[in-house]
């Protein structure tokens, strides 16, 4: 039965395009890289996301503020941010109580090249991350350099990232979400971590995605 379901989706492939979330896999064809999805470049005033019903990028929210997001950003398919996720960060930094945050597993890719707009897939290569925690939310930010990038593609780990481009990454996703009048949003950057650790986070957000959508493991 397996098989059969497994020959009839290669078929399907070559007339429907795949969910950007259920039907690329997270590796890459060289072992190095991972696929990404893009959602928002550094360009645009308006943040999108993905639908996860639809499979198509939506606006989530015009960009209120004039910072921006200083990296191409997106999520890794067939991924997603729970318990193995959670207890991994919880067991890093003592805190209690952390939960995914329900999400794939963000990702941002450095690249030396203006790329003007997301809703597209690419192959970045993982060199390490930052730990968030949002109001209780374990809501990690993989960091990568686009594959073959002339400037940024042959950094191995987070120590080959000049430090002013990780405070860069850092000042974003903690002032991105707060909006004036709204009261202040508990988030942190508990840790910055490098390529192993990475590369362990999302192997757990993997597993977590097959814990939840147990079919596409079987094809």
């Amino acid at each position: 039965m397996t098989n059969d379901i497994s020959v009839l989706l290669e078929q399907l492939k070559k007339y429907f395009k795949p969910h950007p979330w259920h039907g690329i896999p997270v590796q890459a064809e060289s072992p190095a890289f991972v696929n990404v999805f893009i959602e928002i470049v550094p360009t645009d005033t308006v943040k999108y996301e993905l639908d996860k019903a639809s499979g198509y990028l939506c606006i989530d929210r015009p960009q209120k503020f004039s910072n921006y997001v200083p990296a191409l950003y997106g999520f890794i398919p067939r991924t997603y941010c729970m318990e193995r996720v959670a207890a991994f960060a919880g067991e890093k930094t003592g805190m209690q109580n952390l939960v995914g945050d329900g999400d794939p597993l963000d990702i941002c890719v450095l690249s030396e090249k203006p790329i003007t707009h997301g809703d597209l897939l690419l192959q970045a290569k993982p060199i390490g991350g930052l730990r968030m925690i949002d109001n209780g939310e374990v809501d990690d930010k993989i960091i990568a350099v686009l594959k073959d990038d002339a400037i940024y593609g042959s950094f191995e780990d987070i120590e080959d990232c000049p430090p002013k481009i990780l405070s860069r990454l850092k000042h974003y996703f903690l002032t991105y979400k707060d909006i004036p009048g709204e009261g202040e949003r508990k988030v942190s950057i508990e840790a910055m971590y490098n390529r192993r650790e990475a590369l362990r986070i999302i192997e757990l957000a993997a597993q977590d995605y097959e814990a939840a959508f147990p079919f596409p493991r079987q094809i």
